[in-house]
């Protein structure tokens, strides 16, 4: 009977999704996940935990996180015309867009291979999603079909990540231009890999009325908070901002983040560490000559083909290494595997298992 129910209650589309999988990284060094791997000192630790003294958990949290927010202006030097909705994380807002266009035959679009919630929120919400395929191999935009998509699906919301994961690499600007210029929708470049490149959209807002640039401080080395950040025009994210579900920010990530902002400087220097790690790891990859390396990243991972990608992911996990296989996950990533970069000890770890496994 129960069954019964779940077939009678449960939209079909809901039915044909898998959950999010998320790879148990007990006892591992973990690779996977694009993490900034530095850990806070003894010191900083200690800080952190004294601005949390005067915390009112009894309390419900600014609704809008208005300090926070300031906060963010003034770092991310974001023009203060624009306006900046918070969210739990980037998918809370992807969520929230997508919400917001959702009418009836209302399309997403994005090219492909990118983020993977691009498409997982818009099949749950029952909304047709088209994916558009990047040139084989440089993953470059492929202009006429983008275009061509447009033009044939008038998508209510088209995604960009630029960087894009799990490639790495940046779109032309132009190219990005010439799809906001051509979409009567909006365009929102996701900028989740903002801290390794010194690309981005952010100060072109005022210029496109139709594009908004969304962020997350996860990969700045704040995962663990679920802190996303959404910039545009007023008048768009005053509508989007009714979406947002009360309290979406919970006050204990607020003040964190609010630390943490406070002492920016900590993380630009582990960001950087990261860069210069990433050129050396991109360097010793490319030297060995089984892997083909998309060596044009600039996010905080690398992405790399092996002739028996599945063999290989299993066996750097045996030696205590997790990295991602994305084999399977679309056509143009066939034995394919995405390393994030780690400590300098973390990477020759990796790299040592690595030579073993294949």
């Amino acid at each position: 009977m129960m069954n019964d129910n779940i077939a009678d209650l449960i939209r079909p589309e809901i039915q044909q999704l898998s959950s999010y999988h998320v790879a148990d990284a007990s006892g591992l060094i973990k690779l996977d996940a694009m993490e900034n791997p530095y850990d806070w000192d003894a010191d900083f630790t200690q800080a952190w935990l004294e601005s949390l003294q005067n915390a009112h958990l009894n309390r419900y949290p600014d609704p809008t996180g208005q300090k926070l927010k300031q906060q963010l202006y003034d770092t991310m030097q974001i023009p203060q015309d624009l306006e900046v909705i918070l969210g739990n994380g980037s998918d809370e807002l992807i969520q929230m867009l997508a919400m917001a266009v959702n009418k009836p035959d209302a399309v997403i679009l994005a090219p492909e291979p990118s983020f993977v919630m691009y498409k997982h929120i818009a099949k749950m919400l029952g909304m047709r999603y088209v994916g558009v395929p990047l040139v084989e191999g440089q993953f470059n935009l492929d202009m006429f079909a983008m275009l061509e998509a447009i033009d044939t699906y008038r998508p209510a919301l088209t995604f960009i990540a630029y960087p894009n994961n799990p490639t790495g690499n940046v779109f032309a600007q132009a190219d990005i231009e010439d799809i906001i210029d051509c979409s009567s929708g909006l365009v929102v470049v996701d900028e989740a890999y903002s801290p390794f490149t010194d690309h981005s959209f952010l100060h072109c807002i005022e210029k496109y009325p139709n594009l908004l640039v969304m962020r997350t401080v996860s990969k700045l080395g704040l995962a663990g908070l679920r802190l996303g950040y959404l910039v545009g025009s007023k008048p768009w994210l005053e509508q989007i901002d009714k979406i947002r579900l009360p309290y979406n920010i919970n006050t204990l990530s607020q003040l964190s983040a609010s630390f943490a902002l406070e002492h920016y400087e900590v993380f630009q220097q582990q960001t950087q560490q990261i860069r210069q790690d990433r050129a050396d790891l991109v360097q010793k990859l490319s030297a060995m000559p089984k892997l083909k390396v998309w060596e044009q990243t600039e996010a905080n991972f690398i992405l790399f083909r092996v002739d028996n990608a599945v063999e290989v992911h299993a066996s750097l996990k045996q030696q205590g290494v997790l990295i991602k296989c994305l084999h399977g996950a679309h056509p143009a990533l066939e034995q394919c595997l995405r390393v994030t970069v780690g400590t300098e000890s973390e990477n020759q770890a990796f790299l040592d298992a690595l030579q073993q496994a294949i």
